[in-house]
Order: C-alpha cells, then sequence, then structure tokens
C-alpha cells in the first residue's frame, strides 16, 4: 500500500465517478482503475459497488474512506 494510492481512494470515493476522478488526480482512468484494484487486492475487501459508471462505496470503503482520512490528516501535521 502506497501513499497515493491512498489519495487516488479518497478522491475516488468522494467523486464516485471513475473518469472524473482520474482527471482530478491528474492520472489516467486506466491506472485508477489499476491502483484501486490492487488496493482492493491488498486488502482483501471490495471498496466499491460498481453500479453501471458510477460507484459506491461498500461497508469495508467506508470504514476504510474514515481510517485513510484519518491517516492522511496525522500525515500533514508532521
Amino acid at each position: 500500500m502506497e501513499w497515493h494510492q491512498l489519495k487516488y481512494f479518497q478522491t475516488l470515493a468522494r467523486i464516485q465517478h471513475y473518469s472524473k476522478a482520474a482527471e482530478q488526480a491528474a492520472i489516467s482512468q486506466p491506472a485508477l482503475s489499476r491502483s484501486i484494484a490492487k488496493l482492493e487486492a491488498e486488502l482483501e475487501v471490495p471498496l466499491f459497488e460498481r453500479i453501471g459508471r458510477n460507484i459506491k462505496l461498500t461497508k469495508y470503503g467506508e470504514i476504510f474512506l474514515h481510517r485513510v482520512e484519518n491517516a492522511l490528516k496525522v500525515w500533514k501535521m508532521r
């Protein structure tokens, strides 16, 4: 797990749309998809439920988002 993956996850969780989140994160949509898939594989839980072109956080994604936001806040304070 890498910091950029956490930032990408946070951006995607807030926007809930791969293309728009990729644009905001300044990466390609396929790169964002691979990063999130890798993160989900590492955690061994689905973080998002895909609904057509849109997505929604799963219960695991909601819990993880809370922890990621806390971790990123602490990291910024350093």
